[in-house]
């Protein structure tokens, strides 16, 4: 009896919930990567849900990765820099990614249409979001499903992403190519009382993401070129992703921050 009253109890808290954020919360997340699930309520990306991340490509690639892999279309809107051979290069599929450079000042009003076709959308606000804009941009994404990914801080975000702590590996003696970057990933969310934190090879040396091996496995690694870890050869400013490597055509890869 005590059981079934319980049950009771919780759906019809949860149903009170769902009224108020406009959204019901047993529906299934978006995939995203292993290394980076556990730091995400629910283990994935939750339909309906805008998330805060710091301006980063690498991040906002690494989450747009798995879902643009199992067929979910995603568009990045305000992001000239970001290039093709950067977005597979962390495994994003291009035949699911839609980019639109250069939005204008509608950069809010350009995320509303293709959310109402795309189930990911990430956007650079190019300055202080309006709260009328914000709330109806909140209420396509509740009413479409659709996941916002904001380079920048966001109103009620489901959860925040931000790095620090980057170590490069590569160069030794001023020497050689950036091989890999380890971060720490540190998530903030209204759904927990105390930040989570990992800590991450973004990008690995194969371009991918992956979980950073131990400090005793890591202190003094040496790369296939013969660098060593950046911090440990005095690297202090190293160079974004990409800087002396070839792109996919043959040309200076593009650099990814």
């Amino acid at each position: 009896m005590q059981t079934n009253v319980a049950r009771s109890e919780i759906a019809a808290l949860r149903a009170k919930l769902e009224q108020v954020q406009g959204r019901r919360l047993d529906v299934p997340v978006l995939p995203t990567h292993p290394a980076l699930a556990a730091l995400l309520p629910g283990g994935g990306l939750r339909p309906g849900s805008a998330y805060s991340l710091d301006p980063s490509l690498s991040l906002l690639l690494a989450l747009m990765a798995r879902p643009s892999q199992e067929g979910i279309w995603c568009g990045a809107i305000g992001m000239p820099e970001l290039g093709a051979e950067a977005a597979e290069g962390l495994g994003v599929a291009l035949d699911h990614l839609v980019l639109v450079p250069d939005p204008g000042a509608r950069t809010l009003g350009v995320a509303a249409m293709l959310a109402e076709v795309l189930p990911v959308v990430a956007i650079r606000p190019s300055g202080r979001a309006m709260g009328a804009e914000v709330s109806r941009l909140a209420a396509r994404l509740r009413d479409r499903g659709a996941v916002l990914l904001v380079q920048g801080p966001w109103p009620q975000a489901e959860a925040t992403l931000r790095l620090s702590e980057g170590e490069w590996a590569g160069v030794g003696s001023g020497v050689g190519y950036l091989a890999g970057r380890t971060v720490t990933v540190t998530a903030s969310s209204r759904r927990w009382p105390v930040p989570r934190k990992a800590r991450l090879m973004l990008p690995a040396p194969d371009g991918t993401v992956a979980v950073a091996p131990a400090a005793s496995e890591a202190r003094g690694a040496v790369d296939a070129r013969g660098g060593r870890v950046g911090r440990e050869a005095g690297v202090r400013a190293p160079q974004p992703i990409g800087a002396g490597r070839l792109g996919l055509d043959g040309r200076p890869a593009r650099a990814v921050g």
